[in-house]
């Protein structure tokens, strides 16, 4: 069998009634033009299980898995850059910038950490143990091989992986610290990508300390037991205090165009954890460093 190509996303074929691949790409992926799907065939960019080429007109066979090229026209470049922390024959841990996204998603291919270290270090198995929201930056964990990416990936999906944050956000000086949050996290019915608070059984949980005091911001350290999607950033807004830098919460801002002036003030310090394969005891921290609290113009923010 062919060696896996680099940059490429796979898709499961699900039970159903479509006639060929194609057929099911082009309602499965609706947002991208059928005539660019038939290119994408005719340039050989539509692969089987063995990494060849399909044919335009091959038979849909649910259950088989189809390996595609994702393609943007125009990506927008990100001008920051990751660096290498820690490397061996399991695992790649890199220092995550802001703005730049883990993994393929949305208007963003080439331009994440995944896709710029597959090719750059030419390992095309390479996958995320865990993510990174874009907007936060930090300390993220990657799996050089296949064999290894379940026994790394059920850390944090056991929460066997001690996560330490930090953040910039103003002052709760009604709070006693440390202080936990605990609250229900679910999808915004009116926004698929946001997040909100309902009542119920909570199913999210942050402990929250504070590092630094200054008259109107804190700096936080922030100890997530549970990994919801912008759980942190919710946690923090729904207090009533926001992350500085932050659009999303607690109101979503009609700006579609990242400032890299304001970067979200949100960093993955460290992870630690009992290595799975080795049994040693790893410990990985940021080097970046957030915004100093006595040095925050409102103007800029």
């Amino acid at each position: 069998m062919a060696s896996k190509p680099l940059g490429v996303s796979r898709v499961r074929l699900p039970a159903g009634g479509w006639s060929t691949v194609l057929a099911y790409l082009c309602q499965h992926f609706s947002n991208i033009a059928p005539e660019v799907w038939r290119t994408r065939f005719l340039q050989q960019k539509i692969l089987n299980e063995l990494y060849q080429p399909i044919a335009l007109d091959a038979p849909f066979v649910p259950g088989a898995t189809v390996y595609y090229f994702r393609e943007l026209s125009a990506e927008p470049e990100v001008p920051f850059q990751e660096q290498v922390l820690f490397e061996d024959e399991h695992l790649l841990v890199v220092d995550k910038p802001h703005f730049l996204a883990t993994a393929p998603v949305g208007n963003y291919v080439e331009q994440t950490v995944l896709r710029r270290l597959q090719r750059r270090l030419h390992i095309p198995e390479l996958v995320a143990a865990h993510r990174l929201d874009r907007l936060t930056a930090g300390v993220l964990l990657l799996v050089k091989r296949a064999q290894d990416r379940d026994a790394y990936q059920r850390l944090f999906r056991e929460h066997a992986v001690e996560k330490t944050y930090e953040a910039i956000a103003p002052a709760l000086p009604q709070l006693t610290f440390p202080y936990t949050h605990l609250s229900q996290l679910q999808a915004d019915p009116e926004c698929f990508f946001l997040m909100r608070e309902e009542d119920g059984v909570p199913n999210s949980q942050t402990r929250i300390e504070v590092l630094k005091q200054g008259p109107t911001y804190w700096h936080y350290v922030l100890y997530p037991v549970t990994g919801r999607k912008h759980q942190l950033r919710v946690h923090l807004a729904s207090l009533g205090a926001p992350i500085v830098g932050d659009d999303f919460y607690p109101q979503l801002t009609t700006s579609q165009q990242d400032n890299y002036q304001r970067p979200l003030q949100l960093l993955a310090r460290s992870l630690r954890f009992i290595d799975p394969l080795t049994g040693q005891l790893r410990f990985f921290s940021s080097a970046r460093q957030l915004m100093n609290i006595e040095h925050i113009a409102e103007t800029c923010y």
